[in-house]
Order: structure tokens, then C-alpha cells, then sequence
């Protein structure tokens, strides 16, 4: 009795381990990962060109 609980409790750990593994992972395909690296640049683009026209607009108004 004893053995079959720790050989059960043995089973569902390594099931739930297994699945915590497989699961966690995100599958892409090599174009999305372009694709999802080229709007991040993008993005970065944008924010860097926003704060750039609030630094202009900032230093034109203190004149």
C-alpha cells in the first residue's frame, strides 16, 4: 500500500512537471519571429521619434 502511494504521488509529479515544461513555451515559426522582432523595432522607432519632438517642443517653448 505504501509503495503503490509513493510510486502514484512519483507518477503525478513527473506529470506535472512534464507538462509545466511542455506547455510554458511558446511555438513560433522563424516569420513570426521576424515579424514580432520588426514591430518591436518599429515600436522602439516610434517612442524614440515621440520624445524626440517633445524635446524640440520643450526647448522651442523655453525660448
Amino acid at each position: 500500500m505504501k509503495k503503490s502511494i509513493i510510486y502514484f504521488l512519483f507518477a503525478l509529479l513527473f506529470t506535472v512537471s512534464l507538462a509545466t515544461f511542455t506547455s510554458c513555451r511558446e511555438e513560433k515559426t522563424a516569420g513570426e519571429k521576424i515579424e514580432d522582432g520588426i514591430e518591436k523595432v518599429g515600436d522602439d522607432i516610434e517612442e524614440g521619434v515621440e520624445e524626440i519632438g517633445d524635446e524640440i517642443d520643450d526647448a522651442t517653448d523655453d525660448n
